[in-house]
């Protein structure tokens, strides 16, 4: 009983406790704390929201830094792989460079000057001689033993009657120069078209050139464009000229070279040696405080000995004599009371080391030459081996060969269009070229007589090709096949070879004219011919083309 009495009274308290009434206060604080909590929430959620995008802010800039550096790392790997294809490219370039060089090398030692005798080039390198008619060998013949036959007996005279003079005029400047302190003359040396008995165009000009020597005790020391010292383009194929005491090496100490001061001495050389008067370099015709041999002092020197030396024996003769050119040092004419004249040139030179290559102070000038880079830089001649080669040639060849007749006809056909048309580029020097070249190229029995009409179109064709590539080499210069009869010095043979048509690649428009020079000779060749030409049987002339074919 007290035991329910007391759950009865539990469960009434238990009630009264929990009744609503008790806690007016909290219940009615309710709706205030659920909007207080719902403003919490949406600040949480805002912050949250913020977080969020700090967040992807951060993972995105971290993506961007890591394709960065992957894009660094690629671009470091494609360098890489560019170095190692540029190393390649670069170790392929040098192989090639071998490959070109020994191909050089052996172009150079065996046909270096490409004579284009391809049945293929010929049919390219022709297209100026479609539509031109080529004189036949009647026609050819006929030209020649009429037009250029007559002019060898003139030439044999008048060379007789210069070199006798010239002798007597050295003779006599020798007589007047002053042995210890004037330049010591030799005896002249005739070279050129006259010498090699292919000149055809009127007036006839022998030249000859005088070598000379430095008086005792001093001796020239001479050095070209391929001794191994590097010389600019426009400078190759000259050389300079050092006058140098014969006891002095030049090579073998510095003090010539280098400028000392005033409290070091020479070990070597005294004060007196090394140091020399300006006069008295000038009195040995020096460029103006230097030791290097001056073309135009030479000149000068030169001119005023044979004045004297005339002066002296002017009396022997009956004829006047005087300097004919301004623009050629050298020029003279015999002037006789009838009224004709002879000309010739007497061109001082200097000869390099032992051998028969000359130093020449002035050369023949043409629309083509380049101007000289100064007076101390002097041209070098091989006019002698030119003329000792065709000689030596000749000997090996048919009788009555046809080389000299190519080379007559084409300087003659040259000529007379450059009397037209104006002169251009071309020289005779260049077609005597051509035709050394084709001599070397060609065996001995492709210059029988017969075959005049085939030799001269394989000139013009090969000067056509020259003009075409702008590129017309040097005989002499880098060419390894001289024979050694002629004892061609061996530097020059192993010289980059010298290109004759390099000013055409600078100067346009020479090159135009002499290319439209040239085409109009072509255009007009058989009227050149045919103006010096007897007639000729039509019917002889097919009969002459029937035999060839």
């Amino acid at each position: 009983m007290p035991v329910g009495i007391f759950r009865v009274c539990l469960l009434v308290i238990t009630a009264i406790v929990n009744h609503p009434l008790f806690f007016p206060k909290e219940n009615g604080t309710v709706l205030e704390n659920t909007e207080e909590i719902i403003q919490k929430m949406k600040e949480r959620e805002e912050s949250l929201r913020l977080e969020q995008l700090r967040l992807e802010q951060e993972i995105a800039d971290q993506e961007a830094t890591q394709m960065a550096l992957e894009k660094a790392a690629l671009v470091v790997e494609e360098s890489k792989e560019e170095k190692v294809r540029w190393d390649m490219w670069t170790a392929l370039s040098m192989v090639v460079f071998l490959l070109i060089e020994l191909w050089r090398q052996d172009f150079q030692e065996g046909n270096w000057q490409d004579i284009g005798g391809d049945e293929d080039d010929m049919a390219v390198l022709g297209k100026a001689f479609k539509g031109v008619a080529f004189p036949n060998k009647a026609v050819l013949a006929s030209f020649y033993e009429k037009r250029i036959l007559g002019t060898t007996g003139d030439m044999a005279r008048m060379r007789e009657m210069v070199e006798g003079f010239a002798d007597d005029l050295l003779e006599a400047l020798r007589s007047v120069c002053n042995r210890d302190a004037d330049m010591e003359v030799e005896d002249c040396v005739g070279v050129g078209s006259m010498y090699e008995n292919w000149r055809v165009r009127k007036p006839f000009v022998c030249d000859l050139i005088v070598p000379f020597a430095p008086p005792e005790p001093y001796c020239f020391r001479c050095q070209t464009w391929c001794s191994g010292d590097s010389f600019p383009p426009d400078e190759q194929g000259y050389g300079t000229i050092k006058v140098c005491r014969a006891d002095e090496d030049v090579t073998g100490c510095i003090c010539d070279k280098t400028k000392l001061g005033e409290d070091m001495l020479c070990l070597l050389h005294s004060q007196v040696n090394t140091t020399r008067p300006s006069s008295e370099m000038e009195d040995l015709l020096c460029f103006k405080n230097t030791q290097y041999l001056d073309a135009d002092q030479v000149m000068k020197w030169f001119q005023i000995a044979v004045t004297k030396a005339w002066n002296r024996i002017s009396h022997k003769y009956e004829f006047d004599l005087s300097f004919s050119l301004l623009d050629s040092p050298g020029a003279l004419k015999i002037k006789f009371k009838s009224g004709k004249s002879i000309a010739f040139n007497l061109t001082p030179v200097v000869q390099y080391e032992n051998s028969d290559v000359y130093f020449i102070s002035h050369f023949p000038r043409s629309s083509l030459a380049a101007d000289v880079p100064s007076s101390t830089h002097w041209f070098l001649t091989f006019a002698v081996y030119e003329r000792r080669f065709i000689h030596l040639v000749s000997k090996t060849l048919p009788a009555n060969a046809c080389h000299v007749s190519c080379l007559q006809i084409l300087s003659f056909l040259h000529g007379k269009q450059c009397s037209l048309t104006g002169p251009s580029g071309l020289t005779n020097y260049h077609l005597k070229t051509v035709m050394l070249h084709l001599l070397q190229a060609h065996p001995s029995q492709d210059w029988a007589p017969e075959k005049l009409e085939a030799r001269l179109q394989d000139m013009l064709k090969f000067l056509e090709r020259c003009l075409h590539e702008k590129k017309l080499y040097h005989f002499f210069i880098g060419n390894g096949k001289v024979p050694a009869e002629l004892g061609f010095p061996i530097i020059f043979q192993r010289a980059e070879p010298l290109n004759l048509f390099r000013p055409f690649v600078l100067r346009r428009d020479i090159y135009r004219k002499t290319v439209d020079t040239f085409h109009e000779m072509l255009r007009n060749m058989s009227a050149l011919i045919n103006e010096y030409t007897v007639h000729i049987p039509l019917a002889h002339t097919n009969g002459i083309r029937k035999e060839s074919l």
